[in-house]
């Protein structure tokens, strides 16, 4: 794990922290499955944030302002989270055009978000097609 990365993981609480990597392993585990190529890990607006060459980026983060919740970013210029909604409206929380909201207190709903992980990682490939060919 980058190193500042590390450093920002060791800030969330243990209960978040716990969650945001399940979610890091899971993108690391999609992009190996589908051979996506290098996961580019950084820090972006003092988020982790995950990118390979075939997809858009995507950041995880913890508030403490909503203690309760962890979340998934996308770039609000795609129509991944129009897509999410489109196809996972009944089982995700999402907050505008940007993010999914995850509770802290229920399992990570691992098929969809899988799924919304798929989709954000290969999203050059798909931006052109309907609901991003879900």
């Amino acid at each position: 794990m980058n190193k500042v990365v590390k450093d920002r993981f060791d800030e969330y609480p243990e209960n978040a922290r716990v969650r945001l990597a399940e979610l890091r392993n899971l993108v690391f585990q999609i992009a190996s499955e589908l051979e996506l190529g290098e996961v580019e890990e950084t820090l972006k607006w003092g988020e982790p944030s995950y990118n390979v060459k075939t997809g858009s980026p995507l950041r995880m983060d913890w508030k403490l302002k909503s203690p309760n919740n962890y979340y998934l970013f996308f770039n609000c210029q795609t129509k991944l989270v129009d897509t999410f909604r489109e196809l996972y409206g009944e089982e995700l929380v999402f907050q505008g055009n940007r993010a999914i909201v995850l509770s802290l207190s229920e399992p990570i709903p691992e098929r969809v978000i899988k799924s919304c992980l798929e989709l954000a990682l290969t999203y050059q490939q798909r931006k052109n097609l309907p609901l991003l060919g879900a």
